[in-house]
């Protein structure tokens, strides 16, 4: 018998380059190994670095909008409920609901000459959104995936 083929995950990475300027990058978890975490059967397990984290619920009211801001910290994002968006410095906007996946990793950027720096973000649809965010102490790699 064929074993089976490793999942992905998709994810969005907003993440800032050598410049300051922030974007957002589709990429994909794609290390996934078969195994037994426990004494659980086997399952597929994209482990990542170890590191410090601050595991942080919220909920963005309808109709939040956080203007350009960067992430306090590298940090992984899942919506839970409702809708939100995130725009990049470059213009590029992603719209995200439940167990879409968002990596945020734009610190260090530089104000442009629009005023903008890091990101903007905010709420669609007439719910809140529910995220769970898990903040990573480490430092940014400034490059995308």
């Amino acid at each position: 018998m064929t074993p089976p083929s490793p999942p992905t995950q998709d994810y969005w990475h907003l993440w800032s380059d050598a410049n300051g300027i922030s974007h957002q990058t589709h990429c994909v978890l794609d290390q996934f190994e078969l195994a037994s975490m426990g004494d659980a059967a086997p399952q597929w397990n994209d482990k990542q670095a170890t590191s410090p984290s601050t595991v942080v619920f919220t909920v963005l009211p309808v109709g939040w909008i956080g203007e350009w801001h960067e992430n306090p910290a590298p940090q992984w994002v899942l919506p839970i409920s409702g809708r939100w968006w995130v725009e990049a410095m470059d213009g590029k906007r992603v719209e995200m609901g439940a167990g879409d996946l968002s990596f945020g990793e734009d610190q260090q950027c530089v104000k442009d000459d629009q005023g903008r720096k890091g990101h903007r973000s905010g709420t669609l649809g007439d719910m809140p959104a529910v995220l769970m965010v898990v903040q990573l102490h480490v430092a940014p790699v400034r490059e995308p995936c």
